[in-house]
């Protein structure tokens, strides 16, 4: 397969990704485009998944958004989900100028917060034609009240609102990590010691060296106003998978398939996946490969031509 580093403008800042096109190609092809979850560079993950889409002769774009990995950005490790959203519609703009895309055949991947942000593109941008979202992350305040429990989400609350009267005199930002292997001691966003187990394995084998775990305490705060269910009566024609994790408590399985109910369009489709985690997606390649297989036989049906795409 063909990897070329691209980059392209989004909102002032640069933005930097790696375009997987298959090997062999000629000719404008159908594209996906794809950015990373909470805290994590283009380098985990997507490239699995890029080399699996491949095979279904469809090209795929992973980036870092402003503020991570490679790309621009002052504010470094600051999630604003509407910033990243906004960036995965700069991504589409740009591979849709390319000779090497066809324009009319776009599609978006994302896993855990970039699985919420692909359901939003897909009621917000009518040039999607096709979307996979993984292990979501639906709903946040719901999702961050249980996964810290009533104690520990009063703590976290209490933390934001201080940080958020040192911003508004001018003082400096907190920060939180992103997890903890003590959440009972140690304040985090996300209270699993196994995500930073995982992340802490993927940092230390190289396959994520420019991962940092932490990130603005006010992208917590953010993500207590992050809701797609809103969103899910606007897909009304987009062609959706949504792939859950059984037993998922990260991003809360039974709010996921809640979330998939509420999809408008009759073109979708839901895999649960037995013996597989949320975390397995990151730390186990052959987990990766069965999510990856799914998202290319629905990527490779619903972009094949135009027509396809539009039943």
């Amino acid at each position: 397969m063909q990897e070329q580093r691209v980059t392209f403008t989004s909102d002032g800042e640069t933005l930097v990704g790696t375009l997987f096109r298959p090997e062999g190609a000629t000719g404008p092809l159908p594209t996906v485009v794809a950015g990373g979850g909470w805290c994590y560079v283009k380098e985990i993950v997507l490239p699995h998944v890029a080399r699996i889409v491949a095979e279904q002769q469809v090209q795929f774009l992973g980036f870092d958004y402003r503020g991570f990995g490679e790309s621009s950005g002052e504010r470094r490790q600051h999630i604003d989900p509407w910033e990243q959203i906004s960036d995965y519609k700069n991504a589409l703009t740009y591979v849709e100028g390319r000779e090497d895309v066809d324009p009319d055949r776009l599609g978006v991947f994302g896993v855990s917060y970039s699985g919420g942000h692909v359901l939003i593109l897909a009621a917000s941008d009518p040039r999607i034609k096709a979307a996979v979202s993984v292990v979501p992350v639906v709903e946040g305040y719901d999702n961050m009240r249980r996964a810290h429990g009533e104690i520990a989400f009063a703590e976290l609350g209490a933390a934001l609102t201080a940080d958020r009267r040192t911003r508004a005199t001018g003082g400096t930002e907190a920060v939180l990590p992103m997890s903890s292997t003590n959440p009972s001691a140690e304040l985090s966003t996300w209270p699993f010691p196994r995500i930073n187990e995982v992340f802490s394995k993927l940092q230390q084998s190289g396959e994520a060296a420019r991962h940092e775990h932490w990130s603005t305490m006010e992208s917590t705060e953010l993500l207590l106003n992050y809701s797609v269910f809103p969103f899910l009566p606007r897909v009304l024609d987009t062609r959706v998978m949504m792939i859950v994790a059984e037993g998922d408590n990260i991003t809360m399985w039974d709010r996921e398939i809640a979330a998939f109910n509420e999809i408008a369009s009759p073109h979708k489709r839901l895999e649960i996946l037995p013996a597989v985690s949320h975390m397995s997606l990151y730390s186990d390649q052959r987990d990766t490969n069965i999510a990856a297989a799914k998202a290319a036989d629905w990527f490779g049906a619903s972009l094949a031509h135009t027509d396809t795409a539009a039943k």
